[in-house]
């Protein structure tokens, strides 16, 4: 049976409206979180099945293959490096690499701020909600403007719920992506090395 459009908006602005002055800011957090993880996720999506060692070998051989992920990317640009014979190499892949290093920390600090600021910000609306439950004992109004207690309690619960909504898928995908821009960056860290041996090797004098 299809969704009525109108009454889902309805349904929304209901929310909205239960949920206190703290549901624009916790929407506003939640657009901003997915938006990061999206980007995160996009950034390190990582699909090969090579060693970094076969890697380097492969797109040694295969100059013209395209790249499916950042750290092929980070693969190609040393190798065209090292293979220019630039003589401090290592100086000039740390200056790449850093911008690949940036790019895959990209919008980490955000999602995670937004992470912790969520449930604050329910537990804000929660503490919004019991002020007007306890408002409305002290004037003994069971319904006033903004909906006495029984307002003030719904308040606090759906403000809380919000908060927590926002923050707990957050939090696991936040810790999943994390765990993958680690991987990544040892393995950028371990390009660099095997690259500046290899060029080590290769401009070393040979002794007869």
């Amino acid at each position: 049976m299809p969704v009525d459009l109108h009454e889902t908006i309805l349904l929304i602005k209901g929310l909205f409206s239960a949920g206190g002055y703290v549901m624009p800011p916790l929407l506003f957090c939640a657009l901003l979180l997915w938006y990061g993880l999206g980007y995160r996720y996009w950034t390190l999506k990582s699909s090969r099945t090579m060693s970094i060692h076969d890697m380097l070998d492969y797109y040694s051989r295969n100059t013209q293959q395209s790249p499916c992920n950042i750290v092929e990317q980070a693969v190609q640009q040393g190798l065209a490096l090292r293979n220019k014979g630039i003589k401090n190499l290592r100086r000039f892949l740390d200056e790449v690499f850093y911008g690949y290093l940036k790019e895959i920390r990209r919008f980490s600090v955000m999602t995670k701020t937004i992470v912790v600021i969520s449930p604050l910000l329910g537990l804000l609306g929660t503490v919004i909600g019991m002020i007007e439950t306890f408002d409305s004992l002290g004037s003994m109004s069971l319904f006033t403007q903004s909906g006495g207690i029984a307002g003030g309690i719904s308040q606090a619960l759906i403000s809380t719920q919000t908060g927590l909504a926002v923050a707990i898928p957050g939090m696991l995908l936040h810790s999943m992506l994390h765990k993958k821009q680690q991987r990544i960056e040892r393995e950028l860290l371990q390009i660099r090395e095997l690259l500046c041996v290899h060029s080590a090797s290769l401009t070393q004098p040979s002794h007869h």
